[in-house]
């Protein structure tokens, strides 16, 4: 099967000179069609970084990413704008991710606006309500503001928002570690549904194993910039190899 997408020999730099902080240090991965790939780590080990720059929220130092086998590095104004509308990115805090002054129906109205999808604002909305009802929202919420949705709630406009262009693969940034456990629960299924029904492929960043056992097909571990392991999830959940996942799963009380 060809890689939906192949990240090879990736760098991420912030800063110049003594004071450059090496974030990604050449990092090679690759997601498949419709697969949910997990990266895991401890925070501050270059993930969201990773993330950022797979889908060009920041320019990488060197390195690859081949989606669809087309290098998508180097692309900017145009091309990097049309790269968007197949990639999409969903943040950890939803609430931070939405403007608070603006009714979250405008929220993917604008989305589609700014990509020329829809004629006329009537049909954005009705595309924007049509997006809610799939991920299980009422269509009438389109008229509120961000404040008066639960964190739950929030975090599925804002994959309802990820979904508006009809993206190929979603990078899914810690997306349930600020709600409850419960509410979890329904955002790792409604992830899990969206994969099947829009057969999408997704970069699931995480710190809990436990969820990343649940969801993903494989995982890869990342330490201090650089992919230590990867493979099937159960292979490298119950037969770690390298010494730092050894470390990492035990520290999971009764995993």
């Amino acid at each position: 099967m060809e890689p939906l997408l192949n990240v090879q020999n990736l760098d991420v730099i912030y800063g110049k000179g003594a004071t450059a902080h090496h974030a990604v240090k050449k990092v090679s991965l690759h997601i498949n069609p419709c697969e949910i790939l997990g990266l895991v780590g401890e925070s501050g080990c270059g993930k969201s970084s990773l993330g950022k720059a797979i889908i060009r929220l920041i320019k990488p130092a060197s390195g690859k990413i081949l989606f669809k086998n087309r290098d998508v590095a180097p692309l900017r104004g145009k091309e990097l704008k049309t790269y968007r509308q197949e990639v999409q990115m969903i943040f950890q805090d939803p609430y931070g991710s939405l403007n608070p002054r603006i009714k979250v129906g405008n929220a993917i109205t604008e989305v589609l606006y700014v990509h020329r999808i829809g004629e006329t604002r009537n049909e954005r909305l009705d595309r924007a309500v049509e997006l809610f009802e799939s991920v299980g929202l009422q269509a009438d919420w389109v008229y509120r503001y961000p404040h008066q949705f639960s964190g739950g709630q929030r975090q599925r406009i804002c994959i309802a928002r990820a979904l508006a262009l009809n993206p190929d693969l979603i990078v899914a940034d810690e997306p349930v570690s600020a709600l409850d456990v419960s509410i979890q629960a329904e955002i790792l299924e409604l992830l899990e549904n969206l994969r099947a029904t829009r057969n999408l492929a997704f970069l699931f960043v995480s710190h809990d194993l436990a969820v990343v056992r649940n969801l993903c097909d494989r995982v890869a571990v990342m330490n201090q910039g650089v992919i230590v392991e990867t493979g099937p999830v159960a292979q490298v959940i119950d037969n770690p190899q390298d010494e730092y996942t050894q470390t990492l799963l035990a520290a999971v009380p009764n995993f």
